[in-house]
């Protein structure tokens, strides 16, 4: 089972590529600064990143437990944050997808 820090995390980010301007409105931060140039581009690269770095975590106690060095609630907590990551990557991806397909309906 995921750790409900992991989940958290997951809908944290997605809910700031969903809603990108909670992310630009400058909430907790004055105007002008570093968050209010947050793109695209840049949340979804941070988003990869996490992704990458969960499944780094679950490929390292994975070996860990092939050499006897881990337990195996360590190995399956990693392994469920990975699963919950690539979900979250997944449903973002859908939604991509589903967006892109909606304006390529649309008449010019």
């Amino acid at each position: 089972m995921a750790s409900p820090l992991a989940a958290a995390s997951a809908y944290a980010n997605i809910a700031r590529i969903a809603d990108p301007s909670a992310a630009l409105s400058g909430v907790g931060a004055g105007i002008g600064s570093a968050k209010s140039e947050t793109s695209f581009g840049s949340v979804l690269k941070e988003a990869m990143d996490a992704v990458k770095e969960t499944g780094a975590k679950s490929d390292t106690q994975s070996r860990a437990m092939a050499n006897g060095k881990s337990n195996m609630v360590d190995v399956v907590t990693a392994v469920a944050e990975t699963e919950v990551a690539i979900d979250a990557v997944v449903a973002v991806r859908d939604k991509v997808i589903a967006a892109y397909e909606e304006i390529m309906k649309m008449p010019i």
